[in-house]
């Protein structure tokens, strides 16, 4: 089943587009928005943040449950590299994009290939440190949308201190955290989430 992130502004646009294409649709409410077409296709769109809705089918009220709040973050965390950001509202109140060196594999073998690798996990080691040290300091609370590489993200959020972070939907399979994809990563996490199947 298809995914795809549609920004609040976009989404009466997108449902029209998809009535357009598909002869219709008939709206309901199932806990975001579900659209079936005569032919068949249908939609659901979930709100971000991990909301329900509880309104009517109506594109408009849902895109005006659709405010991000006023506190969340955004943790993108890759081998060698992480973004964190703190977000109030739609806007960015602090951030910080870091690098940290890791090696990459080695076709080396036996004892080498062994040292090589505890190296290598060494340095992701303290690349995640330092990602918990500064998500610590600069997310405070509300829920956080997450990206990068799973395991990665998984060994920050380990840290206790940001135990107290809900982690909601979407996830965000991001490319090495840069301030552009840092920038896209906030866009993505305030958008729908919709779901479509085509007949």
């Amino acid at each position: 089943m298809p995914t795809v992130l549609v920004p609040p502004e976009r989404l009466d646009r997108w449902v029209h587009n998809f009535s357009e294409r598909h002869g219709g649709v008939e709206l309901r409410v199932e806990d975001g928005l579900r659209g079936d077409a005569p032919d068949g296709s249908w939609f659901t769109a979930a709100l971000p943040f991990g909301r329900a809705h509880a309104g009517p089918a109506d594109v408009t009220d849902l895109v005006a449950a659709s405010a991000p709040p006023d506190a969340w973050g955004v943790l993108l965390v890759r081998k060698g590299g992480f973004a964190v950001a703190r977000m109030s509202g739609p806007d960015m109140v602090e951030h910080k994009i870091g690098q940290r060196h890791v090696q990459g594999r080695t076709k080396a073998g036996g004892q080498s290939q062994q040292r090589f690798a505890r190296r290598r996990d060494n340095q992701a080691r303290v690349a995640y440190e330092a990602a918990a040290d500064h998500a610590a300091r600069i997310l405070t609370c509300g829920p956080l949308v997450t990206g990068g590489d799973r395991p990665a993200v998984e060994e920050v959020l380990s840290d206790t201190r940001l135990s107290r972070l809900p982690v909601v939907g979407p996830w965000l399979p991001v490319s090495d955290p840069r301030r552009q994809v840092l920038d896209g990563a906030v866009r993505d996490g305030a958008s729908f989430v919709v779901e479509v199947t085509n007949a």
